[in-house]
């Protein structure tokens, strides 16, 4: 049997476990990976030598992976300028806007996931790679399909120059060179490599960042994990918000594609505020069609609706909204951002390329532009909020053809929704299966999908009434209950709050 590299598909990026005794991401995987890619180029564009940008995020492995795809690069006759620690956005706009006219570029990086993780995202000048493409690029890894040569390698950071592109947008948004002056705004990097954005961006722009945390590249991730998401990690940056009187605090994942905030209050600006704070800013210019994952509530698409937009509820996964979104404009239909609840963002404006730096240059334009006694959250005051809100996974307790058996579960659900008069099918829903409930009935939703990358089945509840996701989980549990292969416990634990 030849090798196999499938198992280290993530979507449309490589990752696997780089730190311990049971390593899946390999030196030779890596090697034979990053040959791939340069083989992959040359398939596409005809030549057979090119130069490849790589840089890489906070994480402890970064060095021996790097090791790794220098020799793969430089072994298939490819030049390679490394470009030191780098945020993932900014790998990608070296290729749009540096003098180092690179061909392509690799970030080293396993985004939010624990520290013994790695992985390798790619891009092109066309934007990051879609699944078939990291399935081509495997197959030509197991197939040691690769060109041969002898590249040279370089050094150049271009972090400096990516940090002043976004300096100059908040500049030229507000018409001056310290709009941020008298403000006092905080950054939890979670010792990623979002650390930067306090002296390269924040400062220059006349902010005050003092209280700022974690600030410092550390790839065992002491103190929580980098993650908007993650509890402890917006837990950290409300307290040190509140603590130190700041006008914002913003917390970045590890490698800085995406971002969450919190207002002067504490409140977070993550999830389904976010994506409404962002599509207040953008609809107040331009009417348009915002698209989001699959997940988003109700309430944010009454938002929407009500600044004169549309609200596209897609599928998960970045690049399903961002693929989505080009599909619209390529229509002629003005779509200005793509986005998941996660807090990946594309906007039109920036190659729609998911910038967690950019997604907050959009929030301090906002910020320095307020009049007396505004405040940040009052372009987000007209949003419903459920008064509930969770998310359970179920699992198959028979692996075997998991996918199949998943569809005939949202199939099942389907049909037997559609012969209960007191439950109604979303009509705009893309993604699994969403079941509405009426007033009395629970008064919200559920959505029950496939996990994109794991052997579950992830549920998102929502209810507008104290107690409704209890009801509509128990309806939801009922109509699991003929499916022998699943394992319903995390559900029936949230129901009886075991």
């Amino acid at each position: 049997m030849g090798k196999s590299y499938r198992h280290l598909k993530s979507g449309t990026d490589v990752r696997g476990v780089a730190v311990g005794e049971n390593l899946t991401l390999t030196d030779e995987a890596v090697c034979a990976i990053s040959r791939a890619f340069v083989k992959w180029l040359s398939s596409k564009s005809g030549k057979t030598s090119f130069k490849i940008a790589v840089g890489n995020d906070s994480r402890i492995s970064a060095k021996r992976i790097l090791s790794c795809v220098k020799e793969g690069i430089l072994s298939s006759g490819s030049n390679l300028v490394y470009t030191g620690l780098s945020s993932t956005p900014s790998m990608f706009i070296l290729l749009k806007k540096s003098d180092m006219h690179c061909d392509a570029s690799i970030m080293i990086t396993a985004s939010h996931l624990p520290y013994d993780r790695n992985g390798l995202k790619f891009f092109t000048p066309d934007g990051g790679l879609d699944s078939s493409d990291i399935d081509e690029i495997l197959s030509i890894a197991e197939k040691e399909d690769f060109l041969s040569g002898n590249g040279k390698y370089f050094e150049k950071s271009f972090m400096d120059e990516y940090s002043n592109l976004l300096v100059e947008t908040v500049r030229k948004s507000c018409s001056s060179d310290k709009p941020l002056k008298g403000k006092r705004i905080i950054v939890d990097a979670g010792n990623g490599a979002g650390g930067f954005f306090t002296e390269k961006v924040l400062k220059p722009l006349g902010a005050d960042t003092s209280g700022s945390q974690f600030l410092e590249p550390d790839g065992y991730f002491p103190n929580h994990i980098p993650n908007p998401e993650d509890k402890e990690a917006i837990d950290s940056i409300k307290k040190a918000t509140v603590k130190y009187g700041a006008d914002l605090g913003i917390i970045f994942d590890t490698d800085v594609d995406r971002a969450g905030a919190v207002d002067s209050n504490g409140k977070e600006i993550n999830r389904n505020r976010l994506i409404a704070m962002l599509s207040a800013i953008l609809l107040k210019d331009k009417k348009g069609v915002i698209v989001t994952d699959s997940v988003t509530s109700d309430g944010l698409k009454f938002f929407i609706e009500s600044l004169g937009g549309k609200h596209l509820r897609y599928m998960r996964g970045y690049k399903n909204v961002i693929n989505k979104c080009k599909e619209l404009n390529a229509k002629g239909e003005y779509s200005p951002l793509a986005i998941e609840t996660s807090g990946h963002a594309a906007f039109m404006e920036n190659y729609f390329l998911d910038d967690g730096a950019y997604v907050i240059t959009k929030l301090l334009i906002s910020l320095a532009t307020l009049k007396d006694n505004e405040k940040l959250t009052d372009l987000i005051a007209g949003l419903p909020e459920p008064i509930e809100s969770d998310e359970i996974r179920i699992s198959f307790s028979d692996t075997a053809d998991f996918r199949e058996k998943g569809a005939d579960v949202i199939k099942g659900i389907e049909k037997r929704t559609a012969k209960d008069k007191d439950l109604r099918l979303s009509d705009d829903n893309y993604e699994g299966v969403r079941v509405n409930f009426g007033k009395g009935l629970g008064d919200g939703w559920f959505l029950l999908r496939m996990s994109l990358h794991d052997t579950v089945m992830p549920i998102n509840l929502e209810s507008s009434t104290p107690g409704g996701n209890k009801i509509i989980a128990e309806k939801l549990l009922n109509m699991l209950s003929s499916y022998s292969f699943l394992n319903t416990e995390n559900l029936y634990k949230f129901i009886h709050k075991l």
